[in-house]
């Protein structure tokens, strides 16, 4: 009975068999089991009383009351105990199963030989053990020197030695006596069968310790047991011990190390190890020394016991001089530095055929999709024409193709296609069609296998198909390939281009070695490495183009793993490798800091990531991969995008949840309501939640799994386990809890700043508190303090870089979920975020001189605030408007560098066409630039109706003509197109949408972000798009709705009218005024002179800036100074032309001019080019030399010839800009004669002025004759009158109360000119101040000079800070107006600059 109870056992692999020493000498009847029964049968009690071991085997072991079936049919409970007989040297056994019925045991037994033995339960004697020995951690194998009788040397690759045959068993005994190895590793082969028995498809292992004879002699220095023993505290999960338990674990570590050096690894190698430094490295880095020149001790201590934790609940800010963290350091151009090829990169031989099919199509293309395979791609093209659907499928596979395809007209289905359109060589087969590909190769380099299919009406929606090639069947990432002919697509992938702005060598490189990247991350890591220090000679562009391509990889673009096996610590290595490099382009390209910090947030310090823009990116995966893209996915999408919190872990928990419970909505529910989410809180986010989830039940399985990775991801930002791993990195312990190995530190980054640690400690203690603030000073205040530490070398720089991104990622985490408790905040809380915000931004950007002047200016408001200045709010509007424009500039800057690279990389590598065209957008919205764009939409309307401002925000400023229509969301038109130009009038615009073709401007009472992406989109493409906060005004925009509008949008107004067709078909792009029918331009001739003084200047010679300037002299009052002008009159250009010397230019400018007049637009620039080519006559030279001298202007000529060339180029610059396109489409558009325009040149000294200004004496936003209106600038007048962004400062004042002006706004300009003494040109046409039309500022004026272009500090200029001085100088401005409009007799244009409180006018003209 005995016998038979023990088999009962076996069989249910609770025990093993005997020790296998004594194998030769047992048989089968020899295999008891020893275990003890509880109130059992007697009979059954007596079995197993044994001699030979009682050690328990496995957690099965330890269930007590299982019932065990005698032969006699009784049960019988019992508590097993322990298993077969064991040596008692034995320390480890392994049981597998073979085929699933097969039973093989491995039992290793450590001594001074270490001994395995091996017994597997089958009946075949032609078994052969193929093996091989594992030394150094080398994956190749290695033959001992020890092999058991009848062992052959296989092919020197491996040993095969024949099991020896006892009854129904097989056994072998294997002897290592080699300590350097560390393990076996085999395969089991049935010679007479042909057949290999593996360990689910790869080799058995097993790992081999030393004996503790061995052991004993081996000695490890008690401060790596200590790092040991931490490490394997850390893996269990850092538990409360005992300090019984605790000495436990300590002489366990002791034994882990001490095999190693048994296995041939050295202190020395122990400790680089456990350290994670390079042991080989001569750096002095890698080494820490004492004054003395000894070596210093490793730093691994035990912090005290008694060490108090840090509960501060608000730390307190270091003050700081904000100037000092400005960055400058900008890339020159986007232009690639290496000189590469720029040929067209070779289409394959698909790509060449889907070119040649789409010339040869007639339809429209509906959607076009590529589905990347291992060196093979499928091209689909499906087109669409009066009810008739075409599906044409192509493939470059070699080997003949078979398509098992169906329709559906919902997904997931297959449905029997109607027998009618089955093309040639189809064969229905159970539900589906098996239909052989043709073979087309007609001018190709390869052949390629072609499908056709016709479908009349518009009942099915898609065709789901799989490839069958030979025995194998192809499938999509094992899903089902797709074709939707239901939703056309609205961006067909795009062919690759030139390649244009783009450092295109390096992405072709990169297209090519795609293949084998995508084997692993091992490949694709060490592929990027490679390619770095291609990337530095590209330049920015490279670099772009690696971003480009990781991000790719992050967002799962691009394949992960494909067949292909890889030990995580190869990865580990690779990353190592790549983080490495990137770490020495940071240290040593200070321009490209920003790119490589995104770069290796892509890549992660663990393969990670940032974890927070995973949020964004994978929600987007998930909708992919399980076709659920709309609905609450979708909603909850926009929610991520806007803002991620909390609640986004319940609504994940609360969908895994309806899914596994098969899709009860009731489930769902209850999660969520559980935790605290109603209905009412999913509709009040600023995206709210509308939709509850609908899935289908082939969705099931994709979605749990997929959901199940995002809540990881959702938990690790929520609960700061990114920035605890971060920390824990650089700081070398977790300081948090009680009890063992509390305060460890295992090599700490060096340097860090005093109380460093606390401050970390108090950022993770407040990681997940809902009062948002004291977290973000205390993440702010890190990075703050480690930024010192990244502006140096650094031997650990790469893991200050982590911790760093790490803080930053969690700053724009946190902010998103402090987003509610703004709600219901006062101005001076949503102010005070914007500048922390702003600051996070700052420390992240490598050019970040303007932020930090944002930043100093919100500081300033919340002072101001604080003080009850009554302007505080108009002050904070004007910071407001520059914070807006920085952010628009970097995210111009941002498209400009990556996009280019983005559509033509993926293109090359089949990326879905969405993903490419939303690429930068994506970037830009995951970091703090969003959460700031997001805030100042919130201040924006309380600073409007704090400061009475007025009622538009115009995000996209362009001139229009256009139909209104009245819609009531943007999103339900943006896939139409209008056959007219439309004026879209929405009541709400998310910011996601697409702008349909055809709208020409989209006014809405909705306020989307100034980086949103129909934003963007608009600014793009040249469409006005404008926020109105009036309900009057849009009520009566809405009142036009199929009327016929112009608007012209200011900086901060939009004014529209109604007009008739016909200007409609007189709108050009550049929109200028226009003009009553009878004006004309008379031609004037050369009078002989090239130069006159301001006394000589009359209508013949001179235009009216010219004449205007001549007469102001000595006529204002003394304190308004006139600069000194002379002119090169009417006729000098024409009369240079003619010149001999000047013959080819005149031949050429003929030539062109008649192609501009053929209607050939590109000649305008060409024109200008040409005029370029003059050469100056030498009487020109000497008059003007003369005249301005004798008129005390200094000659250029004077400071060498060098000058006098500069300044002829500013001359002939003024010459050419007659050909400016707006200026010639001017003259157009009114009927001058553009060849009757003469240019006269005013040449004056430029004073280099502290501020300008303009006045127009007639307010001409009320007309008030009785009001003077000025805007005034910081520098020169340039970036008044020119296309400058950003708002001047702007004032009234009443002429009969001229000491009190009233300012209506701040400066937002971020840029001033200024310049060194020198001369500037100004354009001075005939076709300038005609009355009623405004020619003027069509026109270029040069300075000989290049301005500096000057980023403005506003906090620092007294003009915003002294009231006194503001007053006085506006004062002065208003008086100077009010005295030239008094001198003329009419309203009057004039502009102006102020020069060490010295106001001077340089020219007047009548206000229009």
């Amino acid at each position: 009975m005995s016998n038979s109870v023990v088999h009962n056992l076996l069989n249910r692999g609770l025990i093993r068999p005997v020790n296998f020493e004594h194998q030769n000498k047992l048989n089968s009847s020899c295999a008891v089991s020893v275990y003890q029964t509880s109130a059992v049968n007697p009979a059954v009690g007596n079995i197993g009383r044994s001699n030979l071991g009682t050690k328990l085997y496995g957690k099965g072991l330890k269930k007590a009351g299982r019932k065990l079936i005698t032969e006699t049919g009784r049960s019988v409970s019992f508590v097993p105990r322990a298993v077969l007989a064991m040596d008692p040297a034995s320390q480890a056994a392994e049981k597998f199963k073979l085929d699933g019925n097969i039973d093989l045991l491995v039992e290793f037994t450590s001594t001074t030989v270490r001994e395995v033995n091996i017994q597997i339960a089958h009946t075949s004697d032609s078994l052969l053990l193929h093996w091989g020995a594992i030394r150094d951690n080398k994956e190749k194998w290695v033959l001992p020197s020890r092999s058991p009788d009848r062992t052959i040397n296989y092919k020197n690759r491996a040993f095969r030695t024949p099991f020896v045959k006892s009854g129904a068993n097989s056994y072998l005994k294997l002897e290592i006596d080699d300590h350097a190895i560390q393990a076996i590793e085999f395969l089991i082969f049935d010679e007479s069968r042909n057949k290999w028995y593996k360990n689910n498809g790869q080799n058995f292992r097993i790992n081999l310790r030393m004996g503790k004879n061995v052991e004993h002699n081996v000695s490890v220095p008690e401060d790596l047991v200590q790092i040991q023993a931490y490490l394997r505290w850390e893996r269990n999960g850092k538990q409360m011990y005992s300090p019984e338990k605790e000495k436990e674990e300590y002489e366990a570590a002791r034994m882990e190390l001490r095999e190693e050096m048994m296995r041939g690894a050295s202190v020395e190698d122990l400790r680089a190890k456990l350290l994670k430094k390079d042991n080989t490295s001569d750096s002095p880095k890698s080494k820490e020394t004492s004054s003395s020149g000894q070596e210093a001790p490793k730093k691994v201590s035990k912090q005290q016991k008694d060490k108090k934790h840090f509960r501060t609940e608000k730390i307190q800010r270091q003050g700081r001089d904000l100037n000092k963290l400005i960055c400058k350091h900008v890339a020159d151009s986007v232009e690639p530095k290496s000189k590469v090829s720029n040929e067209p990169r070779a289409l394959t031989t698909l790509e060449m055929y889907s070119k040649a099919k789409e010339e040869q199509e007639t339809t429209p293309i509906f959607s076009k999709k590529t589905f990347k395979l291992e060196g093979s791609s499928i091209l689909v093209l499906v087109t669409k024409l009066s009810g008739k659907t075409k599906i044409h499928l192509a493939t470059d596979f070699k080997e003949p193709i078979t398509l098992h395809w169906a329709l559906s007209q919902k997904g997931g289905e297959w449905l029997d296609p109607p027998s009618d359109i089955l093309p040639p060589n189809s064969l229905p087969v159970r539900g589906a069609v098996d239909t052989q590909l043709t073979i087309v190769s007609t001018d190709l380099p390869s052949p390629v296998q072609t499908f056709e299919l016709e479908i009349e009406g518009d009942s099915y929606k898609g065709m789901p198909f799989v490839l069958n090639v030979g025995e194998r069947w192809i499938k999509n990432n094992n899903s089902d390939f797709y074709v939707d002919f239901a939703q056309e697509e609205k961006h067909v992938q795009k062919d690759y281009g030139d390649g244009k702005g783009t450092a295109k060598h390096l992405l072709d490189r990169i297209a090519d070695l795609e293949s084998e990247a995508q084997k692993s991350f091992m490949h694709r890591f060490n592929i990027a490495a490679d390619l770095m220090d291609e990337a530095k000679r590209a330049g920015q562009l490279g670099f772009a183009g690696i971003l480009v391509w990781m991000r790719f990889m992050a967002t799962r673009q691009l394949v992960w793993n494909k067949n292909y096996n890889v030990k995580p610590r190869e990865i580990s290595k690779a990353q190592d490798r790549l983080t490495d490099v990137l770490q020495e382009v940071y240290a040593s390209y200070p321009e490209y800091r920003e790119i490589v910090r995104m770069i290796m947030s892509t890549v992660g310090r663990g393969g990670e990531g940032d974890v927070g823009q995973r949020i964004r990116d994978e929600i987007l995966v998930i909708q992919r991969k399980n076709d659920c893209k709309g609905g609450i996915m979708e909603e909850w999408h926009q929610k991520l995008h806007n803002n991620t919190s909390p609640d986004d872990v319940v609504i994940c928990q609360a969908l895994m949840d309806y899914v596994k419970s098969d899709f009860d909505m009731s489930v769902y529910w209850k999660t969520l309501n559980d935790n605290g989410i109603t209905k009412e809180r999913l509709l009040s986010y600023d995206r709210a939640i509308h939709s509850e989830p609908s899935f289908r039940r082939e969705q099931k399985d994709g979605l749990l799994r997929d959901l199940g990775h995002y809540m990881r991801t959702l938990k690790a930002v929520h609960s700061g386990a990114d920035l605890e791993s971060a920390i824990q990195n650089c700081m070398g312990y977790q300081d948090d809890g009680e009890g063992f190995m509390v305060g460890v530190q295992i090599n700490p980054v060096s340097g860090l700043p005093s109380g460093y640690p606390d401050l970390l400690r108090f950022v993770l203690e407040h990681v997940e508190e809902k009062n948002v603030e004291p977290l973000l000073e205390g993440l702010l205040e890190a990075r703050q303090e480690l930024r010192p530490l990244l502006l140096k070398s650094h031997d650990r720089l790469k893991d200050l870089l982590f911790l760093d991104l790490a803080l930053d990622s969690t700053v724009r985490t946190v902010i998103e979920r402090g987003y509610e408790q703004l709600n219901d905040a006062g101005p001076e809380k949503i102010m005070y975020f914007i500048s922390l915000v702003l600051e996070n931004l700052a420390l992240s950007s490598d050019d970040n001189e303007d932020l930090i002047y944002c930043l100093k200016g919100w500081k300033f408001a919340l002072d101001m605030f604080k003080s009850k200045k009554d302007h505080w709010a108009l002050y904070a509007k004007s910071v407001l408007d520059r914070s807006r424009l920085a952010l628009a500039s970097k995210a111009e800057r941002y498209l400009e560098i990556l996009q280019p690279s983005a559509e033509y990389l993926g293109s090359c590598l089949g990326v879905d066409q969405s993903a490419v065209n939303i690429f930068t957008e994506e970037i830009i919205r995951a970091g703090s630039a969003a959460a700031l764009s997001s805030l100042v939409n919130r201040l924006d309307p309380v600073l409007r109706q704090t400061a009475n401002l007025g009622s538009w925000q115009v995000i996209s400023p362009v001139e229009v003509v256009g139909y209104v229509i009245v819609v009531d969301e943007l999103l339900t038109v943006q896939n139409k197109t209008y056959d007219r130009p439309t004026i879209i009038v929405a009541n709400r615009v998310r910011g996601e949408e697409e702008i349909p073709d055809g709208a020409v401007a989209v006014l809405t009472p909705d306020m989307p972000d100034v980086l949103s992406h129909v934003s963007v989109r608009a600014r793009n493409g040249k469409i006005c798009f404008a926020t109105c906060f009036d309900s009057g005004i849009l009520s009566d925009l809405q009142a036009k709705d199929g009327k016929l509008l112009s608007l012209k949008p200011t900086s901060a107004d939009v004014v529209y009218s109604e007009v008739n067709d016909s200007e409609l078909s007189s709108v050009s792009s550049d929109n200028v005024e226009d003009a009553p029918p009878n004006i004309s331009l008379i031609k004037k001739e050369f009078a002989g002179r090239y130069a006159i003084s301001s006394e000589e200047f009359t209508s013949d010679l001179v235009g009216a800036k010219s004449r205007n300037i001549g007469y102001l002299k000595g006529k204002v009052p003394s304190w308004v100074g006139i600069p000194t002008s002379v002119a090169l009159p009417f006729g000098v250009f024409e009369k240079v032309l003619s010149e001999k010397a000047n013959q080819a230019v005149s031949e050429k400018l003929q030539v062109l001019k008649k192609s501009l007049h053929e209607g050939d637009q590109g000649a305008l620039a060409e024109i200008r080019k040409t005029v370029l080519g003059l050469v100056a006559p030498a009487e020109l030279v000497e008059e003007l030399k003369s005249t301005m001298k004798s008129s005390d202007m200094p000659w250029p000529g004077d400071e060498g010839e060098q000058r006098w060339e500069q300044a002829w180029a500013a001359i002939k610059k003024v010459w050419a800009s007659k050909w400016n396109e707006r200026a010639y489409f001017s003259t157009r558009k009114v009927k001058l004669d553009h060849d009757y325009l003469c240019m006269a040149v005013l040449v004056q000294e430029v004073i280099n002025a502290d501020y300008a200004f303009v006045i127009h004496t007639t307010n001409p936003s009320s007309g008030d004759s009785l009001e003077i209106y000025a805007e005034v600038v910081k520098g020169l007048g340039e970036t008044l009158v020119g296309a400058y962004p950003g708002r001047s400062l702007s004032f009234i004042c009443k002429k009969n109360n001229l000491d009190s002006p009233l300012v209506l706004g701040y400066p937002s300009k971020p840029i001033g000119l200024f310049i060194r003494r020198s001369i500037i040109f100004r354009s001075d046409s005939n076709g300038e101040d005609l009355e009623g039309y405004a020619g003027a500022g069509l026109y270029d004026s040069v300075p000989m000079d290049e301005e500096d272009n000057v980023v403005l500090d506003y906090t620092t200029d007294p003009l915003i800070t002294d009231e006194s001085f503001q007053k006085k100088i506006l004062s002065d401005i208003a008086r100077a107006g009010d005295a030239i409009e008094k001198l003329y007799g009419t309203a009057q244009d004039i502009e102006g600059v102020i020069r060490d409180g010295k106001l001077y006018v340089v020219q007047t003209r009548p206000q229009v």
